[in-house]
């Protein structure tokens, strides 16, 4: 059954015994967006391999928060998830426009197919909104799909002001 994370009933945070379906979970999120960034040729094993040690190594720290419901199995019993959101919080050089240097990060935020429209998204992103409220961090960044925008729009995220680059060694 799951527990309460704050006011938010269902929600719950990940476990060890949680890994394997957030791997899945994620690799049906990079299959939903799709498209050459998402889906370049693997060079030398299995990215899901090297998730899973790292999200096993991530849920030890407490720079990373990974929240979960469960599916209508009745909790971790049955093995499926339906829904995970994960945060994470950096630690950069403080200034004027970033006091105390702390930055929020939302890496992503998935729902099984067979579980949306139940509004599990706007409760994990509120959960982990929480959360980053309070971890104290200046500001939370996130990438959004075509279809996450509107509710992150409607939970108060706006354009960044600098434009997002990326560079590939």
């Amino acid at each position: 059954m799951s527990q309460r994370t704050g006011d938010l009933v269902g929600i719950r945070p990940a476990t060890q015994d949680d890994i394997a379906e957030l791997v899945r979970l994620r690799t049906l999120l990079f299959e939903d967006l799709g498209g050459d960034y998402f889906n370049l040729p693997l060079v030398d094993g299995s990215w899901q391999d090297t998730l899973a040690v790292v999200l096993k190594d991530q849920l030890a720290t407490g720079n990373t928060r990974i929240l979960v419901v469960d599916g209508e199995g009745g909790g971790r019993g049955d093995g499926c998830l339906a829904a995970c959101a994960i945060g994470s919080v950096e630690q950069r050089l403080p200034g004027p426009h970033l006091l105390g240097g702390r930055v929020g990060m939302v890496i992503g935020v998935v729902t099984d197919p067979a579980h949306r429209r139940r509004g599990h998204s706007r409760s994990l992103l509120r959960g982990l909104l929480d959360w980053f409220r309070e971890r104290e961090v200046a500001r939370v960044d996130l990438y959004a799909s075509h279809e996450g925008e509107p509710l992150y729009r409607e939970l108060g995220f706006v354009n960044h002001p600098d434009p997002a680059l990326y560079w590939r060694p």
